[in-house]
C-alpha cells in the first residue's frame, strides 16, 4: 500500500508534502482507494495485513521555506514516511484507530454532513470503546490520516471547535446574512465559526490600518471594552490560548483580504507566549501538512525584553515553570526562529522569569492601550 500511495495522486510535489483540499467524492475516493489496496493484499496468493506509510509528523521531518521576495516563512513537511504496523504490539492500537476514524469519516462524507472532533470522539467512544478512551487518541488518528490521505482535516468533514472572537473595525457578512459590524459586538465579540467554508465565504470590509493578536480573552476583552479600535483603527482577534483552526483561517482569511494590514501579536513574554505567536506565524508541526493554510505573516508588538526592563515590576516576575523549559527547548531546536525571537527566547530562559501580560495594570488599566500606540507609532516590533 506504500508503495501505491507514494506513486499515486496523493504525491505531487518533489520535496513539500502538503494536504490537499478535496470534494467529498474525491475524499470518498481515496478512501475507497486505501480499502481496496488493503483488500487486494489481503487476498492475494500470500495473504497479508498492509502497513499504513504515513508522511511522519516529526520535526526531524520538517522543511521551513522561506519567501524570496518576502520575509514570510512557512513550516511543511518532507517525504519521510512512519509505518503503522497491525503486527507490531507498538502500533496495532493506533493502526486499528486510524481505520475506524476512516470509517466513520466516510459515513459522515457520504451522509454530506459535518462534525466536530469533540462529536467524533463521542460516537467512536459508544462504537469502539476499547480503542478510544480520550480526545487525544482521536485527534492523533485524525492527524494520521491526513497524512495517509493527503487531504485536509476540513476536507474530511471534521470542522474545528468554535472559540475564538473578533472585535474593531471589521464589517463581516457571512451568505444570505446582514452585516455584522465587530466594533458593535461589546466587550466579548464576534464569536468566530469553525466551519472553515462559511469563513472563506465571508464579506469582510475595513477601514482598520493595524491587526492586533491578542493571546488572552481577558486582554481582548479590556481593549474592547476600552475601545481601542476607535484610538487605533484597527481589527482586534484572540484564539482565547493556544491557537485553534478557525482563529488561524480567519486570521490567513484577512492577511489575504487586507495584505497592507500589519498584523502584531500581544502575548505573555514565557516560551509559550512565543510558543503562541509562532504557531500564528509559521503553522505547526502537528498540523505540517495543512500547516501553511493558516499562516501568515505577523509581527511581535509585545511583551518583549525592554518591556520587561522598562515597564514590568520586579514583583510581578513569576519563576519558569518546568513546562516552560520543554516549550523553549522545543522552540530552541527547530530553524524556524529568526535571530532576534531566538535572543528574547535567550534571555527568557537565562532571567529564569516570566511576566504576563496583566503586569502592565501596574500603570493602570488605561495603559495597555497606551503602551500599544506607543509602539506602533515608533514601529517597535520584530
Amino acid at each position: 500500500m506504500g508503495d501505491l500511495l507514494r506513486n499515486s495522486i496523493f504525491f505531487s510535489d518533489q520535496h513539500l508534502c502538503y494536504a490537499d483540499i478535496l470534494s467529498p467524492s474525491e475524499v470518498r475516493a481515496r478512501i475507497e482507494v486505501a480499502i481496496l489496496c488493503f483488500l487486494r493484499n489481503l487476498n492475494s496468493s500470500t495473504p497479508s495485513v498492509s502497513d499504513l506509510s504515513l508522511i511522519s509528523r516529526k520535526m526531524s521531518n520538517s522543511i521551513v521555506s522561506r519567501g524570496l521576495l518576502t520575509d514570510s516563512t512557512r513550516i511543511f513537511l518532507s517525504h519521510s514516511f512512519c509505518t503503522k504496523s497491525l503486527m507490531n504490539e507498538r502500533t496495532a492500537a493506533s493502526f486499528i484507530r486510524v481505520w475506524k476514524v476512516m470509517e466513520m469519516c466516510y459515513q459522515i462524507l457520504v451522509q454530506e454532513k459535518k462534525v466536530t472532533q469533540r462529536e467524533l470522539f463521542y460516537k467512536l467512544l459508544c462504537d469502539s470503546p476499547q480503542f478510544f478512551t480520550s480526545q487525544s487518541q482521536v485527534n492523533r488518528s485524525i492527524q494520521d490520516l491526513v497524512a495517509l490521505l493527503r487531504c485536509s482535516r476540513y476536507s474530511l468533514s471534521i470542522m474545528a471547535a468554535s472559540r475564538g472572537a473578533v472585535a474593531g473595525r471589521l464589517l463581516l457578512q457571512e451568505p444570505n446574512q446582514d452585516v455584522v459590524d465587530c466594533s458593535a459586538c461589546g466587550s466579548s465579540g464576534y464569536a468566530i465559526s469553525g466551519d472553515l467554508d462559511l469563513l472563506e465565504k465571508l464579506v469582510m470590509k475595513s477601514d482598520a490600518r493595524y491587526i492586533i493578536v491578542v493571546e488572552k480573552h481577558a486582554i481582548f476583552q479590556r481593549l474592547a471594552e476600552d475601545g481601542l479600535f476607535n484610538l487605533i483603527p484597527c481589527i482586534l482577534i484572540t484564539a482565547k490560548g493556544y491557537p485553534d483552526i478557525g482563529t488561524r483561517f480567519l486570521l490567513h482569511r484577512m492577511s489575504r483580504e487586507f495584505p497592507e494590514l500589519p498584523i502584531l501579536a500581544l502575548v505573555d513574554w514565557n516560551p509559550a507566549g512565543l510558543a503562541i505567536l509562532c504557531t500564528f506565524k509559521f503553522g505547526s508541526i502537528t498540523m505540517g501538512l495543512e500547516a501553511y493554510r493558516y499562516a501568515c505573516n505577523i509581527k511581535w508588538l509585545g511583551l518583549r525584553k525592554d518591556d520587561i526592563e522598562q515597564l514590568t515590576p520586579e514583583e510581578s516576575l513569576v519563576p519558569l515553570k518546568p513546562r516552560d523549559y520543554q516549550i523553549a527547548e522545543s522552540l530552541g531546536s527547530s530553524d524556524i526562529l529568526q535571530d532576534d525571537y531566538k535572543e528574547e527566547l535567550a534571555i527568557m530562559i537565562q532571567s529564569g522569569y516570566r511576566a504576563e501580560i496583566e503586569a502592565l495594570f501596574f500603570h493602570g488599566y488605561d495603559f495597555l492601550a497606551k503602551y500599544i500606540g506607543k509602539k506602533i507609532v515608533q514601529n517597535n516590533y520584530i
